[in-house]
C-alpha cells in the first residue's frame, strides 16, 4: 500500500496510507446480477447490462463485443505505462481469444471511462431542420475583448478560442478608425485598445468551424457612414466569398434551418438608414427612449437622457432602437438606395426598433427580426409581459445581453432567458463565474455543436394561441435522483500540496438543480477527510416540474478550517440529456478547461 509523505515545520514527517480505489457495492451488485452469480462477464451479459441499467437499448453483441476488447486493450496499456502488471497477467490478454470476458475490475475500470459511459451524448442527436428561431444558440457578447469592458484589449484571440469552443454567434462592434477611411473593432467611448475588422474576418473565416459545422452569426454593432460600411460589404464578400450566406429577397417569413446553413456565415445588424442630420436627432429627443430597452449613442449623449436611465449603461448596449421602424427595414427600398444598398443586401438577420412601448415591440409581424433587451429589461418583461416574450421567440430571434454595470465582463443567470424562448442569451466569454459554467454545461450537449433546439413546450400554442406561462404553479413532471460514488484523478493533476500542505485533501461534493425557481435546489455530500481517493456513496432526489430546463450543476470542493474552501473541479449537465446507469463524469477547471484526470463515478435515474 503506497504512502504520501507530508513534512511539518522541518522536523517531523506525517504519512498518510492511500487506499486503493474499489468498486462500490451497487457496482458489485450488478456485476453479479448480469454475471450470474460467476466472476467473469460475457459480451451478451454485457449487452443486456447495457439495454437494461444504462438504457442503451440500440447496443447490439457486437457492440458488447467490441467493448470489452477495446476495455482490456486500453487496461493492458495502462499496466505496460504503469508497470504494475505481471508477466502473466500481460500474457494472458496478450493470448486471450476474441470471445473475451471482464472480470469484477474490469467491469469497475469500464464503468469509469467516459468514452463508453459519459454522462451525455457525444453526438448531435436533435433535429436540426427547423428554423433558426427554433434553438438556443452560444452567443458571445462583445466577443473581441480579452478582460474587462472599459481598459482591456481588443484581438482576435478572444474571437478564436470562443469559436474553438462552438460559440457560434460573434458580436463585433464597428467604429471608424482615427483617419476615418478604415474601420476598428473596440468597445467605443472607453479606454479599450482597437483590433482592425479585417483581423477579426479573417479569424473568423479560419476557425469558424472548426469545433461545428453548423452556422455562425456575426452581429454588428454599426457605428458608420454609408462610405464605410460599403466598404464593410466589400470585405465580407472578399473574405468569407461562398462561405457567406444572405437571402435574396429583404423580407423573410421564417428563418433557415441550422441544417441548410452549414459552413456558412450569416451577418445580423440593423439595416442602414437615410442620412439623419444632427437637427433631426435633436428633435427626435428623449421622446424615443424605450425604457430598458437598447438605446443609441446620440441619444444618450446629454446628461438630460442619461438621468432617465434608472441604471446607466454603457454605450455598447445602446445601439439598435434608433432604427427605421419594422416595416421600413422590411420594405423601404427607396431608403436602402441611398445609403449602402450592398451593405443592407447582405443582412440576412434583420435588428429593428421597438415602435412604442415594449409590448407592442413583442407584437409578431409577417417579417422575422431579431429584438436585443438588456437583462433587466427582460426581467421586467417577465413580469408585465412574459407570454408576449414567448409568443414572440416563437418566430423571431431574442437576444438578451449584459447590463451596463458589469464592468469587470461578469455574467447574469441565463435561465430567465432561456425559459422565455430567447434564443441568443449573450455571455461574456473571456472571464469565468457560475453563470459561465452553466453556459458552458447548456452547449456541451448535442455534440457541442453550438446549436441546442428548445424544449417543445415553449414552441407550442394552443386552441386559443395560448402558449406556456412561467409564472404558472406546475406539477413535478419527473424526479431526479443522482448517487454520488467516489472519484479519483486529483492526485494526477494536482501537486501533493495544492490542496493543504500538511496533509492530503478533504473533498465534499456539491450537487444543485439550476432552473425554473421551483425546481432549484442544492445538496452536499459528507467531507471525506485526508484522502485522494473519497469515497463518498451517497444518493440525492430532486423532484423536477420543468426538467426540460434543468440543469444539474456539480462541484467538488476541499474543505478548509481556517480559510475559504478549495476548488477540486466543477461541471454542468442538462438534466434532459442525462444519460440514465452508471456514469463517468470528467470535471472541468473555474475557465471551462476540462481537466485532464479527474473524474466522479456517478449514478442517474428518473422517477
Amino acid at each position: 500500500m503506497e504512502t504520501h509523505n507530508y513534512k511539518m515545520f522541518k522536523w517531523f514527517n506525517r504519512k498518510f496510507k492511500i487506499n486503493e480505489m474499489g468498486p462500490p457495492p451497487d457496482v458489485t451488485e450488478a456485476f453479479s446480477l448480469y454475471a450470474g452469480g460467476g466472476d467473469q462477464m460475457l459480451p451478451d451479459q454485457l449487452l443486456r447490462f447495457l439495454v437494461e441499467q444504462q438504457g442503451e437499448v440500440e447496443s447490439s453483441l457486437s457492440d458488447s463485443q467490441r467493448i470489452i476488447e477495446e476495455v482490456l486493450q486500453l487496461q493492458k496499456l495502462q499496466e505496460e505505462i504503469t508497470d504494475t502488471a505481471t508477466t502473466t497477467a500481460n500474457a494472458t490478454t496478450q493470448t486471450q481469444p476474441k470471445g473475451q470476458t471482464l472480470s469484477l475490475d474490469d467491469f469497475f475500470q469500464f464503468l469509469f471511462l467516459d468514452l463508453y459511459n459519459g454522462p451525455v451524448k457525444s453526438q448531435v442527436h436533435h433535429d436540426m431542420t427547423a428554423p433558426l428561431s427554433h434553438y438556443f444558440i452560444y452567443t458571445g457578447h462583445n466577443s473581441y475583448l480579452e478582460g474587462n469592458q472599459l481598459s482591456s484589449d481588443c484581438s482576435n484571440v478572444p474571437i478564436i478560442k470562443a469559436l474553438q469552443r462552438g460559440v457560434r454567434v460573434i458580436e463585433l462592434d464597428l467604429w471608424p478608425n482615427s483617419d476615418k477611411d478604415d474601420i476598428d473593432v473596440l468597445h467605443g467611448r472607453t479606454l479599450t485598445t482597437p483590433v482592425t475588422l479585417i483581423q477579426c474576418l479573417k479569424s473568423i473565416k479560419e476557425y469558424a468551424f472548426v469545433k461545428s459545422h453548423y452556422p455562425v452569426i456575426i452581429t454588428f454593432e454599426d457605428h458608420l457612414t454609408s462610405d464605410l460600411q460599403a466598404k464593410v460589404a466589400e470585405m465580407i464578400t472578399q473574405e468569407f466569398g461562398e462561405m457567406l450566406y444572405y437571402p435574396q429577397s429583404d423580407c423573410l417569413a421564417e428563418f433557415p434551418s441550422p441544417e441548410s446553413l452549414k459552413n456558412r456565415i450569416l451577418i445580423s445588424t440593423k439595416p442602414p438608414k437615410e442620412f439623419l442630420d444632427s437637427k433631426r436627432i435633436k428633435d427626435k429627443g428623449i421622446s424615443t427612449l424605450l425604457n430598458g430597452t437598447e438605446l443609441s449613442e446620440e441619444e444618450t449623449s446629454g446628461k438630460e437622457s442619461r438621468d432617465l436611465i434608472a441604471e446607466p449603461e454603457n454605450e455598447y448596449m445602446q445601439s439598435e432602437s434608433d432604427q427605421e421602424d419594422e416595416d421600413k427595414i422590411a420594405c423601404d427600398q427607396k431608403s436602402c438606395q441611398k445609403s449602402a444598398p450592398e451593405y443592407k443586401r447582405l443582412i440576412t438577420i434583420h435588428a429593428g426598433k421597438p415602435k412604442g412601448d415594449l409590448q407592442d415591440a413583442l407584437n409578431v409581424g409577417n417579417v422575422v427580426r431579431r429584438l436585443s433587451l438588456s437583462e433587466q429589461t427582460l426581467e421586467k418583461a417577465a413580469e408585465s409581459c412574459g407570454t408576449d416574450v414567448i409568443r414572440f421567440t416563437q418566430r423571431n430571434i431574442l437576444r438578451v445581453y449584459p447590463k451596463g454595470t458589469r464592468f469587470n465582463s461578469s455574467n447574469y443567470k441565463p435561465h430567465i432567458g432561456w425559459t422565455h424562448g430567447a434564443q441568443m442569451v449573450a455571455f461574456n466569454m473571456q472571464g469565468y463565474d457560475k453563470s459561465l459554467w452553466l453556459m458552458h454545461g447548456m452547449f456541451r450537449v448535442n455534440g457541442g455543436c453550438g446549436y441546442v433546439k428548445k424544449p417543445d413546450f415553449l414552441m407550442m400554442k394552443g386552441p386559443s394561441n395560448e402558449v406556456f406561462d412561467p409564472k404558472r404553479a406546475l406539477i413535478v413532471k419527473q424526479t431526479l435522483k443522482v448517487k454520488v460514488y467516489m472519484g479519483n484523478g486529483w492526485s494526477s493533476d494536482f501537486s501533493q500540496t495544492h490542496f493543504d500542505t500538511y496533509s492530503p485533501p478533504d473533498f465534499y461534493t456539491k450537487v444543485c438543480i439550476v432552473g425554473v425557481p421551483a425546481d432549484c435546489a442544492k445538496k452536499k455530500t459528507k467531507i471525506i477527510e485526508d484522502n485522494w481517493f473519497p469515497v463518498w456513496d451517497e444518493e440525492f432526489k430532486f423532484p423536477l416540474t420543468v426538467p426540460e430546463l434543468a440543469l444539474l450543476r456539480i462541484e467538488v470542493r476541499e474543505y478548509d478550517r481556517s480559510e475559504k474552501d478549495d476548488f477540486g473541479g466543477q461541471t454542468c449537465l442538462p438534466v434532459s440529456e442525462l444519460r440514465q446507469g452508471f456514469r463517468s463524469v470528467s470535471l472541468y477547471d473555474k475557465k471551462g478547461e476540462k481537466l485532464k484526470s479527474v473524474k466522479l463515478l456517478m449514478r442517474f435515474q428518473f422517477e
